[in-house]
């Protein structure tokens, strides 16, 4: 009677254990997510291209199309925006002529 319940022990640990491992990868890859798709805004000067339904495309500085969301202007004006930096980083790692 005594390997019986030794089994059963054993056997609840190691669930606890896998369950645990999961738990850790799973708030791991939770982390690691948030962290890469948090925005870094910066504030920069774009000039506005088109004014859509979805919001203001602009072109950065550095030649980077992006979407500032509402904006009071029309296209060839240079307005200050937020610019997720992040994005500018994804855009780059697309494109290898860069």
């Amino acid at each position: 009677m005594g390997n019986n319940r030794s089994a059963k022990k054993s056997g609840k640990n190691s669930t606890l254990i896998i369950a645990g491992v999961i738990a850790l990868g799973a708030g791991l890859l939770f982390a690691y997510l948030m962290f890469y798709t948090a925005p870094v805004e910066k504030m920069e000067i774009v000039k506005i291209i088109a004014v859509t339904n979805d919001g203001c495309i602009a072109e950065t500085m550095d030649g980077y199309a992006v979407n500032i969301g509402d904006c009071n202007a029309e296209p060839g004006q240079r307005v200050s925006a937020l610019v997720d930096q992040k994005t500018k980083e994804r855009a780059a790692l697309m494109n290898p002529t860069n």
